[in-house]
């Protein structure tokens, strides 16, 4: 493969990667605010499975030679140190808590039962970039 049909492979899983994370980023948000059946788990839970998707997809989108298994284990464990961080409550996080987009990133409670939705987006999203992945090695 040469260099020019290399970097068409590039820009094509680029560019799938960058649709998925326009798809992924309203869906997170929705479960923040989600008002139906099973409102509490959609909201409490269900996000942070979107949550490590949506930072495995954007960290595959902006560095896209990194091997997925790389992005799956450094998202999943800077995740559960944010999930950590939510048991300190210093004033300068707490005055980034205070707003509905601080607190999306960096939620507001700590909750061990966040911790198998971080698993289960680091999975998900494993299997994602592998796709992804693939079409930058194809042909």
């Amino acid at each position: 493969m040469n260099n020019e049909e290399q970097n068409y492979e590039i820009k094509q899983s680029r560019i799938l990667t960058f649709v998925i994370l326009i798809l992924i980023i309203p869906i997170g948000f929705y479960t923040k605010v989600y008002p139906g059946p099973a409102h509490t788990w959609v909201n409490n839970s269900l996000g942070g499975f979107f949550y490590v998707v949506f930072w495995m997809l954007l960290v595959f989108f902006l560095f896209p030679k990194t091997k997925p298994l790389n992005i799956a284990i450094w998202v999943f464990l800077l995740t559960c140190a944010i999930e950590f961080l939510q048991l300190w409550h210093p004033s300068l996080l707490e005055s980034i808590r205070g707003n509905f987009i601080g607190r999306t990133i960096l939620g507001n409670s700590f909750n061990i039962g966040d911790f198998p939705y971080f698993l289960m987006g680091s999975l998900v999203g494993y299997y994602i970039l592998k796709g992804l992945h693939k079409l930058d090695l194809k042909n």
